[in-house]
């Protein structure tokens, strides 16, 4: 025993002898650059797609009713379409140029129309009428999307005329008190495209088409007295995030249009991988929706929907809305 082991010793402090003389502990390993892997995401062992039906007209807004029917807008042909029997059935068509849609909980199909404003579609009737027209708010230039938060309110992008040169775009805000109207949430963005809230409502998602990123902006429901907008997750490739989607643990999901993928995110913003759409698929993925342990994607430039068994499901339908 060296002189310093038996000073120890002598001195009462046997487990400080023990640590001295004991072996070196082993190295530990590095830490993994790796957070999160694609198969949290997958069902099985692939990441397999499979086609489920093709339409025309740049297919958009794809969405779910409360019966499990599926509903898609068709942007050029400006029409509004449920799948039956594995065709798409018109439901409704006109002037305009419907762009987003979202389910409200009374059964309402909302629609953000390019050149209309927001609309409302009565599934069961197929009457549209107009809640925003256009031209009653002067500062609306073209529409794209929407999302309900948690309390029934929503959330639209109105991107037209702007770009990565002028970021002009604008996010609006309807709250679900009767009589609401927009109001401006947030401005000066390069193209707000798809636009998507956290399952507690407290964090807004946005699109910024023309940087190819996207942007995360405190609700207008927020309880963090420090919280600021800022660059939530930049993508490469491609031409920029269209539809955004959250899964009931936050995690987000981008449809990377020019990509061909879905590049998926946690709530910090750190990357899952992306799930590519297969070769012969297209490149123009645009949006997604959760149903039934699958999530379904619209690529627009071959006009097919293709979905992907999942092991998360999606936010459950907002409140519904004051009269």
């Amino acid at each position: 025993m060296n002189t310093l082991l038996k000073w120890v010793a002598a001195t009462g402090l046997p487990a400080l002898a023990l640590a001295l003389h004991a072996p070196p502990a082993p190295a530990q390993a590095a830490p993994t650059a790796v957070r999160h892997d694609i198969s949290a995401i997958c069902a099985g062992e692939r990441c397999t797609w499979e086609k489920v039906v093709t339409c025309d007209g740049f297919i958009e807004g794809i969405n779910f009713d409360a019966k499990g029917r599926m509903w898609m807008v068709a942007v050029v042909s400006g029409r509004i379409m449920r799948v039956e029997n594995g065709h798409c059935v018109t439901v409704a068509s006109g002037p305009g140029t419907p762009n987003g849609a979202k389910f409200a909980a009374d059964g309402r199909l909302f629609v953000a129309n390019r050149t209309k404003g927001i609309q409302t579609l009565d599934p069961a009737t197929g009457k549209v009428t107009d809640l925003f027209y256009r031209s009653d708010i002067g500062a609306f230039k073209g529409l794209n999307d929407l999302v309900f938060d948690p309390r029934g309110g929503y959330y639209f992008t109105d991107p037209v005329g702007s770009d990565a040169l002028a970021k002009t775009g604008h996010v609006y805000y309807v709250a679900p008190d009767k009589g609401s109207t927009p109001q401006v949430f947030a401005g000066g963005i390069a193209y707000p495209n798809g636009v998507a809230v956290s399952p507690d409502g407290q964090n807004v998602y946005v699109s910024e088409f023309g940087e190819n990123r996207v942007l995360m902006i405190p609700s207008r429901d927020s309880k963090d007295p420090f919280g600021i907008a800022y660059v939530f997750a930049r993508l490469q490739g491609g031409i920029g995030p269209d539809g955004l989607i959250v899964d009931a643990t936050g995690n987000v999901y981008v449809a990377h249009y020019g990509a061909g993928e879905i590049a998926i995110f946690d709530d910090h913003g750190f990357s899952y991988g992306a799930i590519p759409l297969p070769r012969d698929a297209g490149l123009g993925s645009t949006n997604m929706a959760f149903q039934d342990g699958y999530l379904y994607v619209t690529e627009s430039l071959k006009n097919t929907v293709w979905r992907v068994a999942v092991k998360t499901r999606g936010l459950p339908r907002a409140p519904e809305r004051r009269p």
